[in-house]
């Protein structure tokens, strides 16, 4: 599955986001809940499923 947030970043769960501690393969339900985007700031909420 993929979340993407308005500024355009996608969250892929089968990628993570190694770089701000999310490994590969981390549904987005096990996301932590004050995960921000990584681009614009905007918090989880703000994501819509792909």
């Amino acid at each position: 599955m993929k979340y993407v947030c308005p500024c355009g970043y996608v969250y892929d769960e089968a990628l993570g986001d190694p770089e701000n501690g999310i490994e590969p393969g981390t549904p987005w339900e096990m996301v932590p809940e004050d995960f921000l985007c990584p681009v614009c700031g905007l918090d989880k909420s703000a994501f819509e499923e792909e």
